[in-house]
């Protein structure tokens, strides 16, 4: 039993070392921490002797170029498997995709696919991401590898994964394969039904961002509306707090001297503030904080979420706070270092450009050298603030934030430019046109403007859930989920139920 609780707390203790904090890669390593901390919280794990035997680790030899056939590189994928309800061979396969980190055995246990597995006697396999986690190919991460890291070449290893795991695990040629995943690896799982419909039999896309954007300025629109919707605990007072919050680091930035070495000691900087660079690099990290909590709004592991980052903005403790939001964001940031286990936020942008140049994998599976090399090539997903209602600092700006693919992989922002293009016509955007995909969104959540919200067809359902964050619907079941997450839920397991009555139809009068 010790070495599986190891097992679970690695990644959540390697997890919470310092690291840049570019406003993507925080938002997406603070999304990591969450979802590390869900499943490892999944009490059933080892106790028992009906858990004895799940969850099983596997690897696959994956081709490295899976579109070259004369290239016989090729990489190890980690997979895991939970069978413990699994009726047999002609039973459902409930295929969980990995997206940008790692992946542990808590994803075949926790959450959904998980939960919907004993209701049909499905089989559930979870496939981790190349060139995250421990699925990164021998090489290092440099520019002439990482060219094969891209959501084509993941959509490739899913073809090539359900044909060798169906023959591993004796999977019948009848048995309906179903697709989930939440964020980006969302967007794979509806992606992998629109391009290889022969394969997989259905989709649940959580949270899916479809849609690439360069300039992703309306993630701040969402976040404004969210700090002042009453039923997560926000209010039009709170986003007021938060632009007078902002403007008073900004305030202070430009006075220098000792305003701006006190800001440093104050708000946790691990950097000097001296470069405009470098407040641009903390203006980012605070915006991220705030869309953090707003994001993640009401999950477990989340540091912050509305409710709370509230409360401090509009409650002064601190008689020494020449401004009562100032002081609040202050108190906001500590608490979220703290949840984060983080000694400081970083405000080098030096420091940031060393660490996402360094080719050396790493062991923690954090991959944000990755993700932002698929931000530059695919997807774009920069956040900006520029409506004039965005309660934030409007550094850093796009340029800025696009110098970083040009620094650390001598992309210019032309090329990225025309890559978020080519992902949106290679997709089809938020019109992509597969059938049997259920996307399902929190409109609190930034990132549903990016996703399908309204139902393109009959056979293209969609699930709005009132007041619900990122990919909350994924999370594990707790008694204070609210009443629409709930009803949300049962709606995906009656979509899910009938796509397997029809496939269990179309197996019996012989159709595909």
């Amino acid at each position: 039993m010790a070495s599986r609780a190891a097992l679970w707390m690695v990644p959540l203790l390697l997890l919470s070392l310092w690291g840049p904090s570019a406003p993507a890669l925080l938002l997406r390593r603070l999304g990591e921490h969450i979802r590390q901390s869900q499943e490892s919280s999944d009490p059933g794990l080892g106790q028992g002797p009906s858990h004895a035997a799940v969850p099983r680790l596997g690897w696959l030899q994956q081709p490295l170029d899976p579109f070259n056939a004369s290239d016989s590189r090729s990489f190890m994928q980690r997979y895991w498997v939970n069978d413990q309800h699994w009726a047999g061979q002609d039973g459902p396969v409930f295929l969980h995709l990995g997206g940008e980190g790692s992946l542990g055995p808590g994803s075949v246990m926790a959450g959904h696919p998980a939960a919907l597995a004993s209701a049909w006697g499905a089989l559930v396999i979870s496939l981790e991401h190349r060139f995250y986690g421990l699925s990164v190919p021998v090489g290092g991460l440099d520019v002439a590898q990482l060219r094969y890291l891209s959501s084509r070449h993941a959509l490739a290893d899913v073809a090539s994964a359900r044909g060798a795991l169906s023959r591993l695990l004796h999977v019948s040629p009848s048995s309906p394969w179903i697709c989930f995943g939440g964020s980006y690896a969302g967007s794979l799982a509806a992606w992998a039904r629109l391009k290889m419909p022969h394969l997989v039999f259905a989709a649940v896309a959580s949270s899916a961002p479809v849609l690439a954007r360069l300039d992703f300025s309306a993630y701040d629109d969402v976040v404004s509306r969210s700090l002042s919707r009453a039923a997560i605990g926000g209010s039009p007072e709170c986003r007021a707090a938060t632009t007078a919050a902002f403007a008073e680091v900004e305030r202070r930035l430009r006075a220098g001297g000792t305003a701006r070495a006190a800001l440093r000691a104050e708000l946790g900087a691990c950097g000097s503030l001296g470069r405009a660079e470098d407040q641009a690099e903390l203006l980012g990290a605070l915006q991220a904080l705030v869309g953090g909590a707003v994001q993640y709004d009401g999950q477990a592991g989340a540091p912050l979420g509305v409710r709370q980052l509230c409360g401090l903005l509009l409650r002064d403790r601190d008689n020494h706070s020449r401004s009562t939001p100032y002081g609040g964001l202050r108190r906001a940031v500590q608490v979220f270092l703290r949840g984060l286990g983080q000694r400081c936020l970083s405000s080098s942008r030096a420091k940031t450009v060393a660490q996402l140049r360094s080719t050396e994998p790493q062991v923690s599976g954090v991959g944000d050298r990755q993700w932002l090399y698929q931000t530059c090539t695919e997807f774009g997903f920069y956040v900006t603030c520029k409506a004039p209602k965005c309660p934030f600092s409007q550094m850093p700006t796009l340029p800025y934030q696009l110098d970083l693919c040009e620094q650390v992989f001598g992309l210019s922002a032309t090329s990225v430019s025309k890559a978020v293009a080519q992902t949106n016509s290679y997709y089809g955007g938020q019109t992509p046109g597969a059938t049997q995909v259920l996307f399902v969104n929190g409109d609190t959540d930034p990132w549903h403007v990016l996703s399908v919200t309204r139902a393109l067809g009959p056979s293209e359902p969609t699930l709005l859930i009132p007041n619900a964050s990122h990919c909350l619907d994924m999370a594990p079941e707790r008694p204070s989920d609210s009443p629409s997450l709930r009803l949300a839920r049962q709606s995906i397991f009656q979509q899910v139920q009938t796509w397997l009555k029809q496939a269990k139809g179309n197996h019996t009068s012989g159709g595909v």
